[in-house]
């Protein structure tokens, strides 16, 4: 057995880890991408028509089980920090802070309305750093069926 095996076994399963993080990444901006899209008539709302929108896409039966707090952190002229706490097939949601979310969204708010409507890809804008999620990300992925 060569020397260098016991690093090269170390590098590879590295390697994999971050690919499994990344493969998870990719796989909550495609459905964070999915979640708040509306009709080409929303192009230029501000975040706030987004969450206000978001209202009427709840789905109770899909958050049946769920206990979740999402956090929106958005900078920019229209920024501000909104909220959603679904618990058990219900949800409430606001403006400012919630505490201990399990999944915190951070982006410019033309940036995050971008994605909502659409007009730009939740994996590229992730991708870019243009949109940041901390947090559970398979909580995050919950949203997107939570919200349609």
């Amino acid at each position: 057995m060569p020397r260098n095996s016991g690093a090269q076994l170390t590098r590879y399963r590295s390697s994999r880890r971050y690919l499994f993080v990344a493969i998870s990444a990719l796989t909550s901006m495609t459905c964070i991408g999915a979640l708040t899209a509306v009709s080409s008539e929303h192009m230029d709302s501000t975040p706030q028509e987004v969450f206000d929108s978001m209202r009427g896409n709840f789905q109770a039966s899909k958050a049946k089980g769920v206990h979740a707090r999402y956090q929106w952190d958005l900078s920019g002229p229209e920024g501000g920090q909104w909220w959603i706490d679904v618990n058990d097939g219900t949800y409430k949601m606001g403006k400012g802070k919630i505490a201990n979310p399990n999944v915190t969204f951070l982006a410019k708010d033309k940036d995050w309305v971008a994605v909502s409507n659409g007009q730009l890809g939740g994996t590229w804008a992730y991708l870019t750093g243009r949109l940041k999620i901390r947090g559970d990300q398979a909580l995050a992925r919950k949203l997107g069926e939570i919200f349609p």
